[in-house]
């Protein structure tokens, strides 16, 4: 599992025209990212190791930009739009709960009772509690809370299991 690379963030625009782009961070806080060198960037459907020559994250909100090795353009940047920054997971501390949020995305989420609900899609902070955003027959929102909604986290079988019951959708 050591080798594996984690997803931190997305490339979601282009900055100016001189080759940088704009970030979208899953770190928290956002500037987190720029903690960890070297980027892997998923470029044209393969991992390719990029190191970050400058970058600028602005106080609050979600809009880091950075300058790229080798990307000098607007138009080599424009190729990188929506394309995935991860780091391999020993470049990250251990984390006392032993994962990352990021682990958890494209995990299948069950029911006590054996309920497939469908597949973590993405985290989502409130104010109260991150929630689970989840996609199957139907988008269900699940409070990631230990011991109430969250029951076990089986990183090994890509399985959360929930104790939560689906919305039944009355017909008319």
């Amino acid at each position: 599992m050591d080798n594996e690379k984690l997803i931190l963030g997305r490339i979601n625009g282009v900055y100016g025209v001189k080759g940088w782009v704009k970030i979208y961070s899953h770190t928290d806080p956002v500037g987190n990212i720029l903690s960890y060198q070297p980027w892997w960037v998923k470029r044209q459907g393969q991992w390719v190791e990029m190191k970050v020559i400058e970058s600028h994250a602005p106080q609050g909100g979600k809009a880091i930009v950075a300058h790229l090795e080798s990307v000098n353009s607007r138009e080599q940047a424009r190729e990188l739009m929506g394309s995935d920054i991860a780091v391999m997971r020993e470049q990250l501390p251990d984390d006392e709960d032993g994962f990352y949020w990021t682990d958890l995305i494209g995990c299948q989420v069950e029911n006590s009772q054996g309920l497939l609900l469908g597949e973590v899609i993405e985290l989502v902070e409130t104010g109260a509690h991150d929630v689970l955003r989840v996609k199957g027959d139907m988008q269900i929102l699940i409070p990631f809370v230990w011991d109430v909604y969250v029951l076990d986290v089986d990183l090994d079988k890509r399985l959360i299991k929930v104790d939560w019951q689906p919305e039944e959708v009355e017909q008319d």
